[in-house]
């Protein structure tokens, strides 16, 4: 049973935005935090941005102020902004819920601390 499921994902120009979203089936609790993770091609995946239910949110340091976080409780819908796009931007990225920590929590940003993930959507900026 699919239980996240992102889509959004495509092919821009350095400079350009794309807003990825993430619905999530009602049986999926999303737990202390959730958030969105990326993996480019021979890297380990990492965290990029967390929102909590009461709409908190986190970012790592190499897309603060670019990409927005947020989430539409009624449609059980996670949104990820992403503006102005670098090249390094490029990767696969996956939504996560059921978080078993807090999103301030440092721990909250490694990929053993969620029950939940989604089968990715592709980004790719080209310069």
């Amino acid at each position: 049973q699919v239980q996240l499921v992102e889509s959004g994902g495509g092919s821009v120009q350095t400079g350009g935005s794309l807003r990825l979203s993430c619905a999530r089936s009602e049986d999926v609790n999303s737990g202390f935090c959730m958030g969105w993770f990326r993996q480019a091609p021979g890297k380990e995946r990492e965290g990029v941005a967390l929102i909590n239910t009461g709409d908190r949110t986190f970012y790592s340091d190499s897309v603060k102020g670019r990409f927005t976080i947020s989430q539409d409780g009624a449609k059980n819908t996670m949104y990820l902004q992403m503006n102005s796009l670098k090249p390094e931007d490029t990767a696969l990225y996956y939504c996560a819920a059921g978080g078993r920590f807090s999103c301030g929590y440092t721990t909250a940003w490694s990929v053993d601390a969620y029950d939940y993930w989604g089968q990715g959507t592709q980004v790719t900026v080209s310069s």
